[in-house]
């Protein structure tokens, strides 16, 4: 099912280039944090993080707006981001608050029984909460943006989606974490063989010399040229893979709408002889 959706989403990016906007920006967004956190460290880069993300956003939303006007300009698609930005926004701040409250609860509630928090521990119980949740909830956007749902509501939609149609979306899982593999990987390879002069020392490190490795010191390594180089490649894979994301789970999404269909019973009418329904 899901290579269906894959396919129809990059023919729509082939028709409308305008769905290219938010991953040229995300493109640009990503390398500037590169060279900030090269430059000013990661204190900086953090709280900068949430700015850009922010800001793209707006970008995203207005793309699925263009994707369910089936069309648009520069500017639709600007007013269409900022007409359902806080109906996609709102909703991902209940979803990290309620992951978070669970997370505290369960802490506690281990804490009170006595059993002690390791790491491990932290890890399992963090991963138990945020996978199931991000996965009943992953549709909510496109809910909020294809289906005029508010807040609760988007979130609501997208549990009864993802429940009703499990084996589904884990296609659509499985093809999406491919597709990111396959580009990424191409990505490394190319900039693995630019790079190769100067990283062909870390081939000769020992074990001890590559636990002490540090950022810095590849940022050393490959030099000013590798921190320029690593900043196109994540321009680009950026730039490929966020329309073609959204745009295939917009995709994907429509055909789950379209396949869920609410049968009402006729309980009391009569046909006539023409075959139309009267209901008494």
């Amino acid at each position: 099912m899901a290579i269906a959706e894959l396919r129809e989403a990059v023919f729509l990016l082939v028709r409308m280039p305008l769905l290219w906007i938010p991953g040229i920006i995300g493109g640009a967004l990503a390398a500037v944090l590169w060279m900030t956190l090269f430059i000013s460290g990661a204190f900086f880069t953090s709280r900068l993080l949430v700015i850009f993300s922010l800001l793209l956003l707006l970008f995203i939303t207005g793309m699925l707006s263009v994707i369910r006007n089936k069309g648009g300009t520069l500017r639709s698609l600007i007013i269409g981001g900022i007409h359902y930005y806080f109906r996609v926004l709102l909703p991902q701040l209940v979803i990290l608050f309620a992951i978070m409250l669970v997370f505290i609860f369960c802490t506690i509630t281990l804490a009170l029984l006595g059993v002690v928090s390791d790491i491990s521990l932290l890890i399992v119980l963090t991963f138990g909460i945020m996978i199931p949740t991000l996965m009943l909830t992953f549709f909510f956007d496109m809910a909020a943006v294809f289906e005029d749902r508010r807040v609760f509501e988007s979130i609501l939609r997208s549990t009864q989606i993802v429940s009703n149609h499990m084996m589904e979306v884990l296609s659509f899982f499985i093809v999406s974490a491919v597709l990111c593999a396959g580009v990424l990987f191409s990505l490394m390879i190319v900039w693995e063989v630019i790079l190769f002069d100067k990283l062909k020392p870390i081939m000769d490190f020992t074990e001890a010399q590559f636990e002490a490795f540090t950022p810095d010191q590849l940022f050393a390594m490959i030099g000013q040229d590798g921190i320029m180089l690593t900043a196109i490649m994540l321009f680009i894979g950026v730039l490929i893979l966020l329309p073609l994301l959204f745009s295939f789970k917009a995709c994907f999404y429509k055909k789950l709408v379209s396949t869920t269909i609410t049968i009402e019973q006729q309980t009391f009418g009569e046909y006539d002889s023409k075959g139309r329904w009267y209901k008494y």
